[in-house]
């Protein structure tokens, strides 16, 4: 993993990285030097690494909880070029919306073919991040991701166990149920009840998909984009619960 840049304000240092072909940012406590928990963040479609929601929410987790915060470009997303096969993708997709058509396949094939090769590398900066010394190799790890952050999150904590708690939404079960079903850490879970791009029972067979025995169902009046700002406190508050804050243990 190599920093190529950093900057501090209000508490939060934030540093960019590189690691071979990723490009992503960590944000970390100002003040302390012992090991703090690790939560991992992913975009939207179309969004980076740097999105406004990403930022808010690493910004509060650090200065609420003391954790550390990291975010990745998805392949073809922010700072990293486009393959032939994601354009592909862009183009199929802008032209199901242009005719009208239902979009949920061609997000399905998008997720698929985005998580097969976004689950390696989260995995591979997971194994960078604990190598760091106020990170360290045995500290709690969560994932925050919805909308394309779930269909990339859902098979990497399916298949990571080093992630302990997560928060999920905004998607349904199509080609992620097997994944859901293998799942068992504490799960938070947003669903959109007037969700335009996602069927309601599509998103309610998800979450009954998880095996997990503590999992919450957050059902939100509006659209896809309409997730309320309070949902912010939500996770902080779970994560706290979950990772534990720094100078405490997980409950």
């Amino acid at each position: 993993m190599h920093f190529t840049a950093e900057t501090s304000s209000n508490g939060v240092v934030e540093r960019n990285f590189t690691l071979g072909d990723i490009t992503g940012l960590l944000w970390s406590p100002a003040s302390g030097s012992e090991p703090a928990p690790l939560v991992l963040m992913a975009h939207g479609g179309g969004q980076h690494k740097r999105a406004p929601g990403i930022l808010a929410r690493a910004h509060r987790f650090v200065t609420a909880c003391g954790f550390h915060v990291a975010a990745l470009d998805a392949p073809g997303h922010g700072d990293r070029p486009r393959t032939a096969a994601d354009e592909q993708h862009i183009a199929v997709l802008r032209q199901a919306q242009a005719a009208g058509e239902p979009l949920g396949p061609v997000v399905v094939e998008i997720h698929k073919d985005l998580a097969a090769r976004a689950v390696p590398e989260w995995q591979a900066a997971l194994d960078a991040f604990q190598a760091l010394p106020e990170i360290g190799a045995d500290g709690p790890v969560g994932f925050w991701g919805i909308m394309q952050g779930t269909g990339i999150g859902v098979p990497l904590t399916a298949a990571e166990p080093r992630i302990t708690a997560a928060v999920f939404g905004c998607l349904g079960q199509e080609s992620l149920t097997e994944a859901a079903a293998q799942i068992t850490v504490p799960i938070e879970f947003l669903l959109q009840w007037d969700d335009e791009h996602v069927e309601r029972q599509s998103g309610l067979a998800l979450f009954d998909a998880f095996a997990s025995k503590e999992k919450s169902l957050h059902a939100n009046a509006g659209g896809h984009v309409d997730m309320p700002r309070f949902e912010v406190d939500s996770a902080t508050r779970f994560f706290a619960r979950h990772l534990g804050q720094v100078g405490t243990s997980p409950a």
